[in-house]
């Protein structure tokens, strides 16, 4: 499926202006509790989300990915070690970093126009660029003929569609995602990763993506982060060195793409056995689910 739009749809005065933004985190530790009752949720862990760059991160069910986004959106801080971006500290949220949950956000009585609008007429920027990037939108994820529908009018995958443009809209210099496609069925969720890649390529700003899907995180990712189970660390990091666009249709296909998977699916096989004490029937499902995917 092809989400691309022809260039006369691009907005001629309102773009998607490059950040350059990088974030490291540097040996960070996260536990909470305190005591006998402490529970270590990350520990020494370091790795980059580079500028320019769509890095994905994955690993076990449970190992503390959340937590990550957590400590890097600056909700919370690391117990040990440091997070920066551009090199300063990150100590609080920001408006240079926008999160995207898994829970949708649309308000309902709001159409989808208006939800995307949302952000720049909070700001008092409701001006004909910031129209003209939302037209731009609507066109660049399908919703144009759903401009004036509301939330509950749009389907499930309809609405992450929305919500992708109303976070696209602020223009963040990174963007940061929290499964926000888990819940979908298998079709929704591919269309989703190729509107998602699509936007992605517009304006090739800095994007962390967090996911335990292994045929997702391949298909999207520049960059891919390994983690290990909780408490969690980097275990590794893989460049996808597969050549964009990417269209779902293709990738099964990629003799690159099957090796990398076949990769990612016994380092997290590894990971997930650690969860069990001698292996359990859930350890066996779990890389017998995986196998068959990647059959």
């Amino acid at each position: 499926m092809n989400t691309n739009t022809q260039d006369s749809a691009k907005p001629r005065t309102a773009s998607f202006a490059q950040s350059s933004s990088e974030i490291v985190a540097n040996n960070i530790s996260k536990s909470y509790g305190a005591g006998p009752f402490a529970k270590q949720v990350v520990s020494n862990c370091s790795f980059s989300i580079e500028s320019n760059k769509l890095t994905v991160m994955i690993g076990p069910s449970g190992c503390g990915k959340s937590t990550l986004i957590q400590l890097i959106a600056g909700f919370e801080s690391p117990d040990k070690g440091k997070i920066t971006m551009n090199g300063k500290p990150i100590t609080g949220p920001g408006k240079d970093r926008l999160v995207l949950f898994q829970e949708s956000a649309l308000f309902p009585w709001m159409t989808t126009y208006d939800n995307i609008m949302y952000g720049p007429r909070a700001r008092g920027e409701d001006n004909s660029e910031a129209a003209e990037l939302a037209e731009f939108l609507l066109n660049k994820v399908g919703l144009e003929a759903f401009r004036d529908k509301y939330p509950q009018q749009l389907s499930g995958g309809m609405q992450r569609r929305a919500e992708l443009a109303r976070a696209m809209i602020n223009k963040p210099e990174v963007m940061i995602l929290d499964e926000p496609f888990r819940g979908l069925d298998n079709m929704s969720k591919e269309l989703m990763w190729e509107y998602y890649a699509g936007l992605y390529e517009e304006d090739r700003n800095t994007n962390f993506f967090v996911t335990t899907d292994i045929d997702e995180a391949i298909f999207l990712a520049d960059r891919l982060l390994i983690m290990t189970n909780l408490p969690t660390s980097t275990r590794a990091v893989i460049e996808i060195d597969i050549p964009r666009p990417r269209r779902i249709d293709d990738i099964g296909n990629n003799a690159r793409a099957n090796e990398i998977k076949k990769e990612v699916m016994t380092l997290l096989h590894e990971e997930a056995m650690k969860s069990f004490s001698g292996g359990s029937k859930a350890a066996a499902d779990f890389l017998d689910a995986y196998s068959k995917r990647a059959g």
